[in-house]
């Protein structure tokens, strides 16, 4: 059905445990089949309940809820759940912000489920009753670790004290800090931990090189790059929102035709713009971490890191969005020379030196400094020793003496001048009042 031969490693894993009815602690990055890992078997779950069971709970309520930190990944992962259920009765829905609540109150009335949401459209639906948790018998929290880094901890927790305790919790995250290690222990009962390809690994499918470069020119070497032959999609990451509208416009003049897409779209111009990068009407997109994660392109050829994160783990996200599925593809990043030290931080997290790439392969001279890799910047001067406290006072009195002359020749009311003028200046009589 969804043309799978093998399963991946998250697969042969996870899977066997959730259908075994165990919580799971996964460890596991995007682009590793992660969402079939605990699709197909909460759908099996869910085919295995007798039909009158399946009505009941309809009537009533949804019995699988997965949350996800955007409505990239939401979408996605709701596309998966419709190819794996295709052909049976079951039913889902999507639900996020950015849209009208009233398509999906009424979606959610005619029953549903399976629910995938973003913590807060679910909790802006709960508190107008029109979704009621107290039927779930199935918890996904997808990139666990990016929705505490979006602030939705206590959205998280709002929700599941809605959610009844006999449950099966699964909470997947592409890292494992501590605050992940407290939200299982928190939700997950005696979870099974499953770590496949983390944080720190990046696909071997992806070819990886960086090219350093002046940051003013950076745009140069990406019209070159873009220009060059087997460029088939690629997706540009910069730091910023305004960043990424300035990189689009800036191509488009030059005949490099792009759409930025970041948090400040609306929902519709993200979609139409994803929509055309799948399907080929659109080349070039240039992109915040918004769509570092839980965006699927197949056949994405290039990645390309305008700007390099200054968080490591982001990296490894970004470049994720090629070579999915044992695809190849190339990951390209620009680095300028105060960019260094996030590199040196990329390497050393993936444990992976980056290919070097000149400029000059494309016909351009545009190195960073003098282009030497192992150029440390200069450390700063140490400030003058403090003057000899005979030389300090000295040096005020001849300062204070210069502010007084100047007092004097400009009329600025030093506190000497003030009181000097006031006591000769003679006293004028006030008019009696009339």
């Amino acid at each position: 059905m969804a043309g799978y031969e093998q399963p991946t490693p998250i697969q042969q894993a996870a899977i066997p445990l959730v259908l075994h009815g165990r919580d799971v602690l996964g460890c596991a990055q995007t682009g590793t089949g992660k969402t079939a890992a605990f699709a197909l078997p909460i759908l099996t779950h869910l085919l295995r309940d007798d039909g009158r069971a399946r009505g009941k709970q309809r009537r009533n309520g949804l019995r699988a809820l997965v949350l996800a930190p955007t409505r990239e990944l939401a979408a996605q992962i709701g596309d998966n759940f419709g190819a794996y259920a295709r052909g049976s009765d079951l039913r889902h829905l999507v639900v996020f912000g950015g849209v009208g609540k009233e398509p999906q109150i009424r979606a959610l009335r005619r029953g549903v489920d399976v629910l995938i949401a973003t913590p807060g459209r679910l909790l802006d639906l709960m508190s107008v009753g029109a979704v009621s948790l107290r039927n779930v018998q199935h918890v996904v929290l997808d990139e666990a670790d990016r929705m505490l880094d979006m602030g939705f901890i206590h959205d998280i927790k709002r929700v599941m004290a809605d959610v009844p305790d006999r449950r099966q919790t699964l909470l997947f995250s592409a890292t494992i800090p501590p605050e992940i290690e407290q939200l299982a222990a928190q939700f997950l009962y005696k979870p099974q931990r499953v770590a496949v390809d983390p944080v720190s690994s990046t696909c071997e499918p992806i070819e990886q090189s960086v090219y350093f470069v002046e940051q003013p020119r950076k745009t140069d070497l990406l019209v070159e790059i873009l220009k060059g032959r087997g460029i088939d999609r690629a997706i540009i990451f910069t730091r910023t929102k305004h960043g990424a509208n300035r990189l689009a416009r800036k191509l488009t003049k030059r005949d490099i035709p792009a759409e930025a897409i970041h948090g400040d779209k609306s929902q519709g111009a993200r979609e139409r713009t994803l929509a055309g990068l799948r399907s080929g009407d659109v080349r070039v997109v240039v992109a915040t971490d918004l769509a570092s994660r839980g965006l699927d392109v197949k056949g994405l050829s290039h990645v390309v890191n305008f700007d390099l994160p200054n968080e490591p783990e982001s990296y490894v996200h970004r470049i994720g969005r090629t070579g999915r599925a044992g695809e190849s593809g190339i990951a390209v990043s620009l680095c300028s020379e105060t960019e260094r030290p996030y590199l040196q931080d990329i390497e050393k997290l993936t444990k992976r030196r980056l290919v070097r790439r000149s400029a000059a392969e494309l016909g351009l001279d545009l190195e960073a400094g003098a282009a030497s890799e192992a150029r440390v910047p200069a450390k700063p001067k140490p400030a003058p020793a403090s003057p000899e406290p005979a030389k300090s006072s000295e040096r005020a009195r001849r300062v204070g003496r210069r502010a007084r002359g100047a007092g004097r020749s400009t009329g600025a009311a030093t506190p000497e001048a003030r009181r000097h003028r006031a006591r000769k200046r003679p006293k004028t009589k006030q008019p009696s009042p009339s």
